[in-house]
């Protein structure tokens, strides 16, 4: 310990009275001293008076305490600072500290109300290190010791020492301390397991004092007690009481004594602990761990690293101990070499050998952590050199100086998911201090802040100097052309005066104010290099101010200490004599004649004796004392620096005149965040340290502070808290938090990955899904949530999506929107959908769109069908059409037609308000039974007496919602009559039994009915679609063309909702609504048109029966008439769908056929084929590829009905194809490929390997081609 600060700690030690002093107690009489009986009551007035004034003096200190270190109760102890801004605005803000070393070990503070860097009070203490925290700032000093300093607050730090006085009756004495064996001790702690005598209590460090002497606690469990503090028992493990009873043998009795901590505003030494051994000297040292993700507002964790690797954990901590109170190691497999907590429950460490470690099991229960988890360097071919954390950031910088940011990393995820490269200026060290931001090092040694950093962009937008002012002198000094120092340097002498680091800097000339003869010379107070005082060396020899000076290019770089986090290796000749200090850089003879030596005397400590083992911190320091101790002896041919007396400021040591060359920083303990009004972080603001610079120098900073503007490496983070769907039974809503993180190359590419964190058995896990690999995101209703689907290529397969859920509909559609936008770039998709997309509508009428490439038809490595992006468009619709023309069709629930008015690329969006009504049925089952007729008492095996149309699920009025929030309620549930297969006067349909089919009149074979109840919902919506008036419509059919095809129109076929087919006129691309309707007649009304390639219209009548339309041409678009095509047998078909030279139709049992024999001379083809079952819909390309919505996908039978399957094999050898591709599932209503017309080269397809995935086998069962019939 320093010499000054042992005599002003020494002062600090309690001062024994004869008066017993007593603590302050209402119960409590004080005694008053001798000396004051003989005061007047006048004189006690007066001395009320000064007492009152005392208390208002010091309550006004502690007011202004946050703007300027001032200890009341210490005044005779501490010096008072005069105050920057006492009273000005910025002072209602909360003020807190920047801390920062540089390589002399000097520390300095930067205020935030402030605008100069403020060095210690204590001229002698050098650190090498320091790390802030709130309210506080721990230090690693030259002497491996490790110092405090506390922030001085309103609140003073007691803490309350307490001891028991135990006693027990005997018949002889009554209640006496002779205890019995088997008893507690007299004196012990409340539980008398521990012997406490009142002697045995000491201070644990000079940093504390007695408030008072020990008193007795009158208060028994908190109430004023008329016992004299005794509490009575039967035994010592009895519960104690204040009443005295006839069994109480035993009593006890509580003694208090307060100690308040004085160190407050000032560096302390930690003392070692004792007897406990103490750990060996530290090289690093970390304080975070104050806000914990479990509880915020706890008091901070300290932990070190030793020289030797091991990594130690401060225990005691807390808000009256501050110090703490013992070192406890943490084992580690590998030697550390730094290491980083933040303020929540992070803690990574850097190895010696380049990679990192991360403390997993982080909490309050377990401060120490559980295991450790390697993660490598960013760079594999470069270690990392330093690291630093925040609440959720890592960052690291490498030995090429590269910084790095760490993406992923949570409470959940400590170890984060990847590395990203921040681009910008070189960086030697970083620190994350308060609200995340980021401080650091540069290679030129100057201190840095990152821009732009948020909860949402934690990697900020660029850097920016730390531009505050230092030294005594308001104003920015400017460099003269007269440099005060004659002749060539030395390596060690350039690094123990210059300050600059990456350029040759000129030193400033002494005030000439200053520069006197009676200017005295400071006393050496600390281990610093002082000049020769006296009259005569004021003022530089003549032969110095002519010795020439050489050009900068000639110049040796400037020698600058290094920190040892900085290093791999430590100094080993630490102590060696002056000697060899010349080694360090040669100088020519000629050099040596011109420059005369200046006359230099070390430090008296210093003097005579080897410098003793010192950080690397103070490396180029203590290479500068030792050139500067040869002083004398420099005359035969060493070089050597002529210093102006006038420039060496009293109390100011080498180096400092021209600003601090820093190594470390630490923000732990500034209040700063991206919003912030701070003088010194203003990009545009330039303070002394550079303004003295050469102009190369000057537009180096310029161009650093413009760096916010320019776009680097970045990373975006929203976060929010949702509800997710568990993936594991029992199945339940789970909350959860969100973190979509969006990181941008320097290029423009863009990957996101969407993490969710949750906590199971109170363990915190968390899982991710890459942007990248989504390949839907669906709205569904879950519940009555405003829930959504994930779906990836991995969950596609397992036919689980990832389900979340948002408080509200808004929030919903922002999560929706944001995730869509990240996929879309993330893939490169911008702007309206290409002519290729594919179309799909799912069951709550969302229009799904994906973009097509060559490999999605490709006949070999096409691409897998859960590998689709599927994105949204606005808008609502229960089918859509489309072609290669760009033209688009849609068809709502309630039988509106629309147009896609979306923009072309390079012009707007052009919404539409868009209304859609729909009817939501649940259906009504009943039994007959001979004693009651029919009731809904139905047998076990039956469906639920409410359910839906299948009977699987039960659906009741009650529990039945709308098919998505947006939907609300028209009407109300009424008997629906209009149902296929007519209904009686009640609506009710009758049937033998449930699974078979259901009729309108009741026989004597039926045993059960049902009857359907509808209620309307309407849904209101913007989006690119324009409404084609006034003919609502049941099915629509664009002519598939390939993608070089020219058409002035485009044939669109229609059914309207009665069943009338409906040509419509004038549709063009430029056109794309078209111009009217031509009514084509039929005897029947139709449920299903489609028309292909070369103008074939096919059409399906309400009874199953199949039609061809003949002769229609551009010329003739009505054509003339209907051909009749037999249905396969015993089937009803009931939609189909025409491509260039092929035709699908799908029955109503859900079977898929296929019609031979299409030919341009036999249009009508010659017979059905069985391709498959389990089909929804099909559609059929203008490539003749064939996509079909699936009941289910086999293997997964509680997969939601509709999923979007691909035919794989189709080719002009095998227009059947050959197996199925099982896709996106789970709510699909429609699809259409019929936009595809990207042909890609067409190439053998190898059979599948293993059995086909189709779940029937296929039929061939032929028929004959009906005829003709007139209509």
């Amino acid at each position: 310990m320093h010499i000054s600060q042992q005599q002003r700690l020494l002062g600090r030690k309690e001062k024994k009275s004869n008066d017993q002093v007593l603590p302050c107690s209402t119960n409590r009489k004080k005694k008053i001293p001798q000396s004051l009986h003989s005061f007047s009551q006048s004189e006690w007035h007066f001395l009320h008076f000064l007492l009152w004034c005392s208390e208002l003096h010091g309550a006004f200190l502690r007011f202004t305490v946050g703007i300027k270190t001032l200890r009341p109760t210490l005044l005779s102890r501490r010096k008072a600072s005069a105050l920057d801004g006492a009273f000005s605005v910025r002072s209602i803000m909360p003020i807190t500290l920047l801390w920062a070393v540089d390589v002399y070990g000097r520390v300095y503070s930067l205020s935030t109300a402030g605008q100069r860097w403020e060095r210690a009070d204590d001229m002698l203490l050098e650190l090498k290190r320091v790390t802030a925290g709130k309210g506080r700032c721990w230090g690693i000093g030259c002497d491996h010791h490790v110092y405090l300093n506390m922030m001085p607050s309103e609140t003073p730090i007691r803490y309350r020492e307490e001891t028991y006085e135990n006693q027990r009756w005997n018949p002889v004495d009554g209640f006496t301390d002779t205890l019995l064996p088997t008893d507690r001790w007299p004196w012990s702690d409340v539980m008398g397991m521990n012997p406490q005598q009142l002697h045995s209590f000491q201070l644990p460090s000079l940093s504390w004092e007695w408030e008072g002497d020990w008193y007795v606690d009158q208060s028994c469990g908190g109430e004023p007690s008329q016992t004299g503090g005794w509490e009575y028992a039967v035994d010592f493990p009895a519960n104690f009481s204040p009443d005295k009873k006839w069994n109480s043998c035993v009593r006890r009795r509580r003694w208090i004594r307060y100690r308040r901590y004085i160190a407050q505003g000032t560096w302390e030494k930690i003392p070692l602990d004792n007897p406990r051994k103490p750990p060996l000297p530290l090289s690093d040292i970390s304080c975070g761990g104050w806000e914990m993700s479990d509880q915020s507002g706890r008091y901070p964790y300290l932990w070190g690293v030793s020289q030797q690797g091991q990594v130690w954990f401060r225990e005691g901590i807390h808000p009256r101990v501050p110090e703490g109170s013992s070192w406890e190691e943490v084992e580690v497999p590998k030697e550390v070499a730094q290491l980083s907590a933040g303020p929540g429950d992070l803690l990574w460490a850097l190895l010696w050998d380049g990679n990192l470690l991360v403390r997993m099991g982080l909490s309050l229960d377990s401060p120490t952590g559980t295991s450790w988890v390697e993660v490598e360097s960013p760079a594999k071919e470069v270690e990392a050199l330093h690291v630093a954390v925040g609440v959720s950031v890592v960052w690291v910088v490498t030995k090429d100086y590269k910084v790095w940011f760490r993406r992923g990393v949570n409470s959940h995820n400590p170890c984060g998911s990847g590395w990203i490269s921040i681009g910008g200026e070189m960086m030697m060290m970083v620190d994350v201090g308060l609200n995340d931001q980021v401080w650091a090092v540069g290679e030129d040694r100057g201190l840095y802040f990152r821009m732009g950093v948020t909860s949402s962009e934690p990697s900020g937008s660029g850097w920016i100097p730390v531009s505050a002012q230092w030294g005594k002198s308001k104003e920015v000094v400017q460099p003269r052309d007269n440099c005060e120092f004659s002749g060539q340097l030395t390596e060690a002498s350039r690094g123990s005066v210059l300050s600059c680091t990456d350029s040759d800097s000129e030193l400033y000339p002494p005030d000439p104010q200053n520069s006197t003869n009676d200017t005295p010379v400071p006393e050496a107070a600390a281990p610093s290099v002082v000049p020769l005082g006296g009259a005569d060396s004021l003022t530089p020899p003549p032969e110095a101010e002519d010795a020439p000076v050489a050009s900068q290019q000639d110049a040796p770089k400037p020698f600058i200490p290094a920190s040892d986090s900085f290093i791999n290796s430590l100094v080993s000749d630490r102590g060696k004599t002056s000697a060899s200090q010349p080694t360090i850089a040669e100088m020519s003879q000629e050099e040596v004649e011109e420059t005369p030596p200046a006359q230099i005397l070390p430090t008296s400590g210093a003097a005579g004796h080897d410098v003793p083992w010192m950080n690397v911190d103070l490396e180029g320091a203590g290479a500068a004392r030792s050139a500067l101790a040869t002083g004398p002896s420099l005359a035969d041919g060493s070089a050597a620096a002529t210093y102006a007396l006038g420039t060496l400021e009293t109390f100011q040591a080498v180096g400092e005149e021209d600003g601090p060359v820093w190594t470390w920083i630490s923000g732990g303990g500034c209040d700063v965040d991206a919003s912030s009004q701070i003088s010194w972080l203003s990009p545009t603001v330039q303070s002394a340290a550079w303004s003295g610079q050469q102009q190369q120098q000057q537009e180096h900073r310029e161009e650093i502070s413009k760096k916010p503007v320019e776009r680097s490496n970045s990373v975006w983070v929203r976060k929010g808290v949702l509800r997710w769907w568990r993936d594991w039974k029992p199945q339940r809503w789970v909350d959860v938090g969100v973190a979509l993180e969006q990181s941008t190359k320097c290029d423009g590419r863009k990957d996101s990955i969407l993490f969710v964190y949750y906590t199971q058995y109170d363990e915190k896990k968390f899982l991710h899904v890459i942007i990248g690999e989504v390949t839907a995101l669906v709205p569904q209703l879950r519940d009555c949530h405003h829930a959504f689907a994930v779906y990836t290529a991995q969950r596609t397969k397992e036919r689980w999506p990832l389900v979340l859920a948002a408080q509200t509909e808004k929030d919903m559609n922002d999560w929706l929107c944001l995730l869509s936008d990240c996929c879309c770039e993330c893939r490169g998709i911008a702007g309206p959908p290409s002519r290729q997309a594919l179309w799909s509508t799912t069951s709550k009428g969302d229009i799904m769109v994906h973009e097509a490439s060559f490999s999605l038809e490709a006949a070999a490595n096409t691409l897998a069908c859960d590998l689709m992006f599927w994105r949204q468009v606005p808008g609502h619709m229960r089918c859509v059409e489309s072609n290669s023309l760009g033209l688009v069709w849609g068809i709502g629930w309630d039988g509106t037609a629309w147009v896609y008015s979306g923009p072309t690329p390079g012009d707007a969006v052009q919404t539409h308000q868009q209304t859609d009504v729909r009817s939501v049925h649940v259906y009504e089952n009943q039994r007959w039974n001979p004693m009651t007729g029919y009731t809904d008492k139905g047998l076990p095996t039956d469906r639920p007496m409410w359910s839906d149309e299948s009977g699987l699920k039960e659906c009741t009025k009650g529990n039945t919602h709308p098919p998505s929030p947006q939907w609300s309620w028209v009407s109300e549930w009424a008997v629906d009559y209009n149902i296929p297969g007519g209904t009686d006067k009640e609506g009710w349909q009758f049937a033998a039994d449930f699974p078979v089919t259901f009729h309108g009149h009741k026989t004597m074979k039926d045993f059960v009915r049902r009857r359907r109840w509808t209620r309307k919902c309407k849904i209101t919506s913007r989006g690119p679609w324009q409404q084609v008036p006034p003919i609502p419509l049941s099915d629509i059919s664009l002519m598939p063309c390939l993608a070089q095809s020219r058409m002035e129109h485009v044939p669109v076929w229609a059914l309207s909702v009665k069943g009338d087919v409906l040509c419509r006129l004038g549709v063009s691309p430029q056109n794309p609504a078209g111009s009217s309707w031509l009514h084509v007649g039929t005897d029947q009304p139709f449920k299903s048109i489609s028309i292909g390639g070369a103008n074939q219209v096919w059409a399906i009548a309400k009874d199953g029966a199949v039609f061809y339309r003949g002769s229609v041409s551009p010329q003739n678009p009505a054509g003339e008439c209907w051909y009749h095509i037999p249905s396969p047998p015993r089937q009803t078909l009931r939609q189909l769908s025409v491509g260039r030279t092929s035709v699908f139709a799908v029955d109503e049992n859900s079977n898929l056929w296929y019609r031979q024999g299409l030919a341009p001379s036999y249009p009508q083809g010659s017979a059905w084929e069985l391709i498959s079952n389990n089909v929804t819909k099909v559609s059929v390309g203008p490539l003749d590829q064939v996509w079909i919505v699936a009941d289910g996908v086999p293997g997964f039978p509680a997969e939601t009905v509709g999923a979007v399957c691909h035919r794989l094999g189709v080719g002009p050898v095998q227009p059947k194809g050959q197996s199925w591709d099982y896709g996106i599932g789970g709510g699909w209503e429609h699809i259409s490929v019929r936009g595809n017309a990207a042909e890609a080269p067409r190439a053998p397809h190898p059979p599948p390997a293993g059995p086909p995935r189709s779940p029937l086998p296929p039929r061939p069962p032929t028929h004959v081609n009906g005829d003709a019939v007139g209509v």
